[in-house]
């Protein structure tokens, strides 16, 4: 063997040996931050964790913040229901065109609101105000699921992106040094061009690697409510993702009885039942107190004697007062179409829950099948791909070197087992968001487990959790 080709057997056995070491620590050299730009999206001291990313989404998405400006004029609507009906006054006067006579009138009347009205009004406002309530909790969980798929799919990136800029390194040192080698002539100038092809084509995919870290990152700012030119790192990693799980069925109907979503059903069946009592109060009898005084004063074009004996104008001065009731009876009219639309959607909404119950039973059920594969598709890949691909270059390495391989066999060998460390990666997000799935599936606490104690401003000191 020339010296030349030893040269070269002797770069591409460092920069193998220097691949598979990245590879195999990829995870050690995110937590300490290796590459000069993965630090500007990735901080493992004081960056945005998964669950603060949760508390933030929280305490600044929009939405939410709408929903509850909804669920506070719920709570007026409320306390408007249980108000009792402002009773009315009405003024009259009455003036006599052409002559002295004239009518003053002062009349009231109070709403009794019988036939419980006044309850049932109330009662549909609480439930309105009930449904509202599980709504923004099951606002609350899909956001929470959501931000951390977003995270994980930005972690993941930052993975690739640092893994890349790794190995674009090791492949420049190489490539300098065959550069060098071919100056002095001890080397063909093909094999300098050959590896300048793969540190552009390294080069290329860690530009491309970026941009979907960017893009990652964009997409969580909005999510959790942050503006675009915010700063934002992240810090966590995917350790932990396989742990002991509770049964399927134990799951499903833990789901059923906790899930915000089906609970919001349960609360718009009794919803629709309130608003069947609402109607038919509404189409009962119902009275109103009345009451009135009236002064008239009046007069005649003639000239009486009064009891002195003298000539006086025939006039008087008459006060009265009374009282009554106003009933309203229900004849005609008792509300029979809005009684018959109530209990149509009560059905409607029977219907619902009964189709959202097992429409939970379903997603739990596909989470935890989702889950179980991810894991063992992570498992095989991390131990019967990487350690075999591992092998394979070794062995195509060692066929190169007895000189039955030419250095583009070795190069295309190489970006397979590239290539496999990025589907390793991938699988590795499958399986959090597998798990992300499943904790949003069945409601779990865990899945904004910090709500209520993780920092709400990006400006709050980082806390040390991992991702889960």
């Amino acid at each position: 063997m020339s010296s030349v080709r030893i040269a070269i057997t002797l770069l591409l056995v460092v920069h193998s040996i220097q691949i598979r070491a990245l590879a195999q620590s990829r995870q050690v050299d995110l937590q300490g931050g290796g590459s000069s730009a993965l630090l500007r999206y990735f901080d493992p001291g004081n960056g945005m964790t998964a669950d603060q990313a949760v508390a933030y989404a929280l305490a600044h998405n929009g939405e939410l913040l709408a929903a509850r400006s909804e669920i506070e004029a719920a709570r007026a609507m409320v306390r408007q229901a249980s108000l009792r009906s402002n009773p009315s006054v009405e003024f009259e006067r009455k003036e006599q065109l052409g002559g002295a006579d004239n009518t003053s009138m002062v009349s009231g009347m109070l709403p009794l609101e019988l036939g419980g009205r006044r309850s049932a009004r109330v009662l549909v406002a609480q439930k309105e105000l009930d449904v509202k309530e599980r709504l923004l909790a099951d606002r609350e969980r899909l956001l929470a699921a959501e931000v951390r798929t977003k995270f994980g799919v930005a972690l993941a990136e930052m993975l690739k992106l640092g893994f890349t800029e790794d190995l674009l390194a090791s492949t420049d040192r190489g490539f300098r040094l065959v550069a060098a080698k071919v100056k002095e002539g001890r080397t063909p100038p093909l094999e300098e061009n050959m590896v300048l092809v793969e540190v552009n084509r390294i080069r290329s995919v860690r530009e491309t690697n970026e941009g979907k870290v960017e893009i990652a990152l964009l997409d969580l700012r909005n999510i959790i409510g942050m503006k675009p030119e915010e700063p934002l790192r992240l810090r966590g990693d995917f350790d932990h993702l396989i742990e002991p799980l509770p049964t399927l069925a134990i799951t499903a109907e833990e789901a059923l009885r906790t899930r915000p979503d089906l609970q919001a059903a349960r609360a718009t069946e009794d919803l629709a039942s309130a608003q069947i009592n609402q109607a038919r109060a509404q189409g009962r009898l119902d009275a109103s107190l009345t009451g009135k005084y009236e002064r008239m004063d009046s007069s005649f074009p003639q000239q009486g004697i009064n009891t002195a004996g003298r000539l006086v104008p025939i006039q008087g001065v008459f006060n009265s007062v009374s009282a009554g009731v106003r009933l309203e009876i229900p004849v005609r009219n008792k509300n029979q179409g809005a009684i018959a639309a109530a209990v149509a959607e009560t059905e409607a909404a029977k219907r619902r829950r009964e189709f959202m119950e097992l429409t939970v039973r379903s997603e739990v059920a596909t989470s935890f099948a989702r889950y179980e594969r991810a894991t063992r598709a992570m498992e095989i890949y991390r131990v019967g791909v990487r350690e075999q691909a591992s092998s394979n270059l070794d062995v195509i390495w060692q066929t190169y070197e007895l000189g039955s391989k030419t250095l583009l066999d070795y190069i295309a060998e190489q970006r397979r087992y590239i290539e496999l460390e990025n589907g390793y990666i991938d699988t590795l997000l499958e399986t959090y968001l597998a798990r992300v799935d499943m904790l949003r599936a069945a409601a779990e606490p865990k899945l904004i487990a910090l709500s209520n104690s993780a920092p709400k401003s990006a400006e709050a000191p980082a806390r040390n959790v991992e991702v889960k």
